[in-house]
């Protein structure tokens, strides 16, 4: 996976802030630099606001590695797809986090969504992303990333 390009694609989806926020999610958590959630991960007791490109960036490759392992671990088989569908699942699991099959919840809640993408059936995990709760609430986000998935090519 071009993990630069993936990183363009989270800042364009997440945003980029320098100072926290409250965003959108029930309960809200308090975010900073790229979707980066303070309450799992706090961050340096000497960082203070504004962050600068330095520190969004430190906190993003750290976000990004953290996520690709949790998939790795999880999930092994999603880096037998291509790149851009990898870049569709890892993107999901930015967002919604790895989550537990059992639970239904995060990523791994997607039980039927991922085991057509792992048969390859793509337009049916394209169908099953575009019928969750999720596509309803990530916009623009969830029409790239459902096209992505159906057609192999990440729309601009």
């Amino acid at each position: 996976m071009i993990l630069t390009l993936f990183e363009t694609e989270l800042r364009r989806d997440e945003g980029v802030r320098y100072s926290p926020y409250l965003d959108t999610a029930n309960p809200p958590k308090r975010t900073i630099g790229v979707g980066h959630n303070m309450d799992v991960s706090p961050l340096p007791s000497a960082w203070s606001f504004p962050l600068i490109d330095a520190q969004v960036k430190q906190l993003l490759d750290r976000d990004v590695s953290t996520t690709l392992a949790k998939l790795d671990k999880a999930m092994p088989s999603w880096r037998e797809m291509d790149e851009v569908r990898q870049r569709v699942i890892a993107n999901m699991c930015f967002n919604l986090g790895i989550g537990s099959a059992t639970a239904g919840t995060g990523l791994l809640g997607f039980k039927n969504t991922l085991a057509a993408m792992q048969r390859g059936s793509y337009s049916v995990a394209a169908a099953g992303m575009r019928n969750s709760k999720w596509f309803g609430q990530v916009g623009a986000r969830g029409v790239r990333l459902c096209r992505a998935m159906e057609t192999g090519v990440m729309p601009s």
